[in-house]
């Protein structure tokens, strides 16, 4: 669990984030938006028997905002919001890859053909209701040489990432193709966020900066 104290709302009800990837954080600065607070709680990850990568990716995203939501108890109302990003080719679900052997194992997998990152968000909104999107996105990588995988898997930038790579970086050489929404394979698709927000009541372009007024 992880506690980080980012900065007050003074006119509308709190937003917590419930993750911390400092990915996820980014991305959200990206559109003007700062949590008030990181409150990740620890849930199982592990994908449930025959469980297909988009059900994986609602399901524990859902559960990251329920675990949180419940380490709240009694606390003032808040917009509680957390995500999960699934790899996934056919219905086999990729790793978080955490080992040199489960990262090899994923690019030679990903090599030369097509794959589809699902990103799930949740939201639980001040009243209490829950709501779900999910995102997919096509990625076709092109075939990789025993050379790239090794050099990649030096990089270390694998690490903790779905499907062994993280797309924002150096595995950007690997993608020929992509449809979908970019910033959701790097852990959060930004337009479906903010519509959700937005939707809700959350106000997305408040803290977005302003030009000065002209006297003229």
């Amino acid at each position: 669990m992880a506690h980080s104290l980012l900065g007050p709302s003074a006119d509308h009800a709190s937003l917590i984030l419930a993750s911390a990837s400092p990915r996820r954080l980014s991305l959200l600065a990206q559109i003007g938006i700062t949590p008030d607070i990181v409150l990740a709680s620890e849930i199982d990850e592990s994908p449930l028997p025959r469980e297909k990568p988009r059900a994986h990716a609602i399901r524990v995203a859902s559960e990251k905002a329920v675990a949180t939501h419940s380490l709240r108890a009694g606390q003032p109302p808040a917009y509680l919001f957390a995500a999960d990003t699934v790899v996934g080719v056919g219905a086999r679900i990729l790793p978080k890859a955490e080992t040199e052997h489960q990262a090899r194992a994923c690019l030679a997998l990903l090599s030369g053909r097509g794959h589809r990152v699902f990103t799930a968000i949740s939201l639980i909104t001040p009243d209490g209701t829950h709501k779900r999107r999910c995102v997919e996105t096509r990625v076709a990588f092109k075939a990789l040489s025993k050379a790239e995988i090794e050099a990649y898997i030096a990089s270390g930038e694998w690490q903790g990432k779905a499907g062994g790579y993280a797309i924002q970086g150096l595995a950007a050489a690997f993608v020929t193709h992509l449809v979908g929404s970019f910033s959701a394979v790097v852990g959060l698709p930004l337009a479906e966020t903010a519509n959700l927000l937005a939707g809700s009541g959350y106000p997305v372009t408040a803290g977005w900066p302003r030009l000065p007024q002209s006297n003229s």
